[in-house]
């Protein structure tokens, strides 16, 4: 699967570890086909050739499950909305360098994880909107209730009760944070637009600042959200430049067209791995209609 700047490498079940690292170097996804895998665990031990997989997602903004020692549901989010494309935690100080998409139930239409290479995306954008975000960088907030409100609660987000160790955790990941009088938890992490590719030297788009935007929401979802709330801060999650200036609309709008042009998707096959260089490439979600299960996994 190609489309200009983006590749799916095709292997079958019996490529090699090497094999699956070289393809993924160069055009940063690799489609597993041929493989009978049926249960969470069949693909924990797949996955297992590649290292060892991240037993938690602390820490994440989207609501998952765990399924089985380092496997997890795909994003749990509404079949009949996208998911729009993204790099995996690039909002944390630390990231998995590998995502393994793996498919149990096919979708009965749409449903696929498409990709798309963030340096075509970025080699794409108007050098001035390039300029804006890489010179500036991008700030995420959240806003996390105790127990009760909108999005994920800060004990689930961060898996436990303790506010000592999430404080601790946030210091760790360089985040700043305040507790709010009702419980809820704010916090801030300023983070590069652009990282540097640790092996190519390349580089990357690397940042969710067009999914983390209220923009990036269905209209009829977006204006019954602000509606609840006084300030776009108070949403589970928002963004602005590392300045803490807005980042116009226009620019966000300019990330998702080169995105969207440089998309590749392709209908499941019930057993394929799909795994994605997180670095190298953004994926996201088609919508959906009929049962989908989609697991993954991280190293």
């Amino acid at each position: 699967m190609r489309s200009e700047g983006t590749t799916v490498v095709r292997l079958g079940a019996d490529a090699s570890r090497a094999e699956v690292e070289e393809a993924l170097g160069t055009g940063g996804v690799v489609l597993l086909r041929g493989l009978d895998i049926r249960t969470p665990e069949q693909f924990h031990a797949a996955v297992a050739r590649f290292g060892d997989p991240l037993t938690s997602y602390r820490g994440g903004n989207t609501p998952r499950s765990k399924v089985a020692d380092g496997v997890f549901t795909s994003t749990e989010y509404p079949p009949e909305y996208e998911i729009s494309l993204h790099n995996e935690l690039s909002y944390a100080s630390t990231w998995p360098r590998y995502l393994f998409f793996c498919c149990l139930v096919a979708a009965e239409t749409g449903g696929a994880t498409p990709v798309c290479d963030g340096r075509a995306l970025l080699a794409d954008l108007d050098p001035a909107v390039r300029a804006r975000f890489t010179e500036r960088g991008v700030t995420y907030r959240r806003h996390l209730h105790g127990g009760y409100g909108l999005g994920k609660s800060w004990q689930r987000t961060f898996e436990t009760d303790d506010r000592a160790e999430v404080a601790r955790f946030l210091a760790d990941e360089d985040m700043a944070f305040e507790w709010t009088d009702e419980d809820g938890l704010r916090t801030a992490a300023t983070r590069p637009a652009t990282r540097t590719h640790p092996v190519t030297g390349e580089e990357v788009w690397f940042t969710q600042a067009d999914q983390w935007h209220p923009s990036n929401l269905p209209p009829a979802e977006r204006e019954a959200l602000l509606e609840l709330v006084d300030d776009e801060a108070d949403l589970p999650h928002s963004v602005t430049y590392g300045d803490g200036q807005p980042i116009p609309v226009a620019d966000l709008d300019a990330v998702r067209v080169a995105a969207k042009k440089h998309e590749v998707a392709s209908p499941w096959e019930r057993g394929d791995i799909m795994v994605v260089e997180n670095m190298l490439a953004l994926h996201g979600r088609h919508a959906y209609t009929g049962a989908r299960r989609i697991l993954v996994s991280m190293t």
